[in-house]
């Protein structure tokens, strides 16, 4: 008998520890797949279905491997749900002296230098600003972290903390008189010492992609790696080996370059205006696009006569920036980062400007005050596969959605991934007894007027079958936020929103309500575990395809069709599907939970591809009825 086995076992480490543990037959055969992939320094690809385990699968082999770990996770919810609660309870088991670090990128940390020079920031006039900054000062008295997402008092989106945080652009390394009290380096201290690592995707290739010279690695070099709700890594990867720019990003270059010159080089007055110059033109910039937010065809859009008229001023204020503070190199520290940072935004600007690049796509996005030019590749699969190649590692790509059809072609496609093993392992909940899948009659189709009204009126419903404890859960902000506000005045019980405090707090707030409504989009769609009578209705407004104007969508779908495939087969429905797997995916957590899910989108019986959605989904019993969705809930 292995080890692994061992701890598994009916009288085993985690028997001992955890009350009423019982193993799981999926859950061995997981770790035991691992176990055997960390000795051969191979790939192992591993669905496993919700209730399976994973996270213990995983750990227990990785701790007992005496080799150095890095587990990277798909959000920083999961990251902190993993470090904070599964680990210490498997570190117990196992009696395990392993040492374990948590890392972020660094705009989670609060910069100390960032933090004292806010207070001569142009924008205090913003009292809420200036609110959330003194919370910052409140909640700095304590932290011992620096992780800004600690302080719950402030909003996700709060203007205070690009004020607070730096950026790779802005930091100034081991130049900083801060260096030796910096989070971040401590941080990643703290991580290089450490026998197993949790990070997540993002910072794995932002690693991968360029490396931090402030600081060295971000990463440090490991024997094994786990990625764990895997299937996101194609997305993440594509946009951390393409290039951006954004005027957010000119506009606080600005601002530095005033300050340098406000505070350092008071003598140099080209240095002023040139800072004046590339603020007012970023923000010139912005208003070439429409006023709300949107994403588009930057290839097409950039070639506009109004586009390359304020393209045009932009890049002449960024040439001008490059050639003033050229001047001022070895006078100021902060003025030779602006002069680094001004040289990379010269080079970006000119790649995003090329518009004849094949196998990219080049796009733009905008929120309400910035635009942000994009270039992404198309595919990824050779440098993905390169990568694998180059490291002598074992890896385990894991997640409760990664097949399509039991398939994992669509996965290792994108990944350019050719040796591997794989293995799928069933949930162990008895979907039919504990779950009904509604797809309610004479539902308006998604495009319908009438759907905003026929989902306010559905959520009505069910949130008094189920006296809260409800998700509802939508494919885009507007129709969150428009439901919301319906609901607001129609209903007593609260009503938990994305986006109004940070996420950690609000899942805390939903679970210490009572008779609660959370409503949410993307971030909440996967990585939340809520168990038991907290959750008993997950409401989803519509299959979750991509937009069909996202101008990545639309370049992937063109190349597909230039290489002779079906776009809708091979790209849209296979990304929707997983998608949606993942939201459903949020009702039943334990073996002892009930619910209901109902997917409002008529498309699902009346569209040939529908039935692919309803095979990837749990076996639940099915109706058409709301009525019969709504006397489950109350028979529970």
């Amino acid at each position: 008998m292995s080890q692994v086995d061992k701890v598994f076992s009916k009288d085993g480490a985690l028997a001992k520890a955890i009350d009423g543990f019982q193993p799981r037959v999926p859950q061995v055969k997981l770790a035991l797949a691992f176990e055997k992939a960390i000795q051969d320094k191979s790939l192992l690809i591993a669905e496993a279905g919700t209730g399976t385990g994973k996270t213990f699968a995983y750990l227990i082999p990785a701790l007992l491997s005496d080799k150095k770990v890095i587990i990277s996770t798909g959000t920083k919810n999961l990251q902190e749900q993993l470090f904070h609660r599964d680990l210490p309870l498997v570190k117990r088991a196992l009696k395990s002296r392993s040492k374990t670090a948590l890392l972020k990128g660094r705009a989670n940390y609060l910069c100390l230098l960032r933090h004292s020079q806010h207070k001569a920031h142009p924008m205090l006039e913003d009292k809420k600003l200036l609110k959330d900054l003194k919370n910052i000062d409140k909640w700095l008295l304590s932290t011992e972290s620096g992780d800004i997402g600690e302080v719950t008092t402030i909003t996700e989106d709060s203007k205070a903390i690009p004020l607070v945080t730096s950026t790779i652009d802005n930091c100034l390394g081991k130049e900083c008189e801060s260096y030796n009290d910096c989070y971040l380096v401590r941080a990643r201290k703290k991580a290089a010492e450490a026998d197993l690592v949790v990070i997540n995707h993002h910072l794995y290739f932002a690693d991968m992609a360029v490396k931090d010279t402030g600081f060295g690695e971000i990463v440090p070099d490991s024997d094994v790696v786990v990625f764990d709700e895997a299937h996101q890594i194609p997305d993440i990867a594509c946009e951390y080996f393409g290039d951006r720019i954004s005027t957010r990003i000119l506009v606080e270059l600005g601002k530095d370059m005033e300050l340098a010159y406000r505070t350092e080089l008071k003598d140099a007055q080209q240095l002023g205006k040139a800072a004046k110059n590339l603020m007012t033109n970023a923000r010139q910039f912005r208003l070439s696009f429409p006023e709300l937010p949107e994403k588009g065809n930057w290839r097409d859009k950039g070639q506009t006569e109004q586009c390359q008229r304020e393209l045009d001023a932009l890049v002449k204020s960024i040439d001008f920036a490059y050639e003033v503070l050229k001047e001022q190199i070895g006078r100021s520290k902060s003025a030779d980062n602006c002069f680094e940072r001004i040289f990379e935004a010269k080079q970006k600007i000119a790649k995003l400007t090329t518009w004849q690049q094949p196998d990219v796509s080049l796009w733009y996005e905008t929120t309400p005050r910035h635009a942000s030019l994009n270039l992404t590749p198309l595919s990824i699969a050779d440098k993905f596969s390169n990568l694998r190649q180059e490291k002598k590692q074992a890896w385990l790509m894991t997640s409760a959605t990664l097949s399509v059809d039991d398939r994992f072609d669509h996965f290792t496609d994108l990944l350019g991934l050719e040796e591997y093993t794989s293995i799928q392992l069933d949930s162990p909940f008895n979907y039919k007894k504990q779950s009904l899948l509604c797809i309610p009659r004479y539902f308006p189709e998604p495009n319908d007027r009438a759907a905003l009204n026929a989902l306010v009126d559905l959520s009505l419903k069910i949130i008094d079958a189920a006296q809260g404890s409800c998700f509802l859960l939508f494919t885009s902000y507007r129709m969150m936020n428009l439901v919301a506000d319906r609901l607001k005045s129609k209903i007593d019980n609260p009503l938990f929103i994305q986006g109004e405090v940070p996420k950690r707090e609000l899942l805390k707030q939903y679970l210490a309500a009572n008779k609660p409504v959370l409503l949410a989009t993307g971030a909440f769609w996967e990585g939340v575990d809520v168990r038991g009578d907290a959750l008993k209705c997950v409401v989803i407004d519509k299959l979750p395809f991509a937009a069909p104007d996202d101008p990545l969508m639309q370049a992937r779908i063109e190349n597909c069709r230039r290489k002779g495939e079906d776009p809708f087969s091979k790209i849209q429905i296979p990304q929707a599907v997983i998608t949606l797997k993942q939201g459903a995916g949020r009702l039943i957590r334990d073996v002892t939970d009930h619910g209901v899910l109902i997917i409002c989108d008529p498309r699902l019986v009346s569209r040939p591809y529908g039935e692919t959605f309803i095979q990837s989904l749990p076996d639940m019993q099915r109706s058409r009825s709301l009525d019969k969705a709504c006397e489950f809930l109350k028979q529970r």
